[in-house]
């Protein structure tokens, strides 16, 4: 069974930075990408970022380019999400995601595995 835990929401002030964990269970993604979504009250699910195991890519939504940054452990079968300069139009509950094989990897309806999410709240 895959399982997907993710870590490190909280509250943090405007300016400030957070580390997303994503611990990856049941099964290794070697062939596929891992993605972190974001959904706020009210409003759709959004691309964040994606990392390709196959060729190391990384691919961002455009709302965080330059400021958030997606990695993996392979050894740990981990993604992280490193974000800075938070601002409050961050604020949502952040969803692991796994398994897509579809370029860019930022369609939430081609992965196919999913955490539960954890909140981030930016206060201005």
């Amino acid at each position: 069974q895959v399982e997907l835990v993710e870590s490190g929401g909280g509250l943090v002030q405007a300016g400030g930075s957070l580390r997303l964990a994503c611990a990856a269970s049941g099964r290794t993604f070697s062939s596929s990408a891992m993605g972190w979504f974001r959904q706020a009250p009210g409003k759709e699910r959004e691309f964040v970022a994606a990392i390709n195991w196959i060729v190391t890519g990384t691919y961002y939504g455009d709302s965080v380019k330059g400021r958030f940054t997606i990695s993996r452990d392979s050894a740990k079968n981990t993604v992280y999400l490193q974000m800075n300069s938070l601002q409050p139009e961050d604020t949502a509950d952040y969803y692991c995601a796994a398994g897509s094989r579809t370029y860019p990897f930022s369609d939430y309806t081609s992965y196919r595995y999913w955490g539960q999410g954890t909140q981030v709240t930016v206060s201005s």
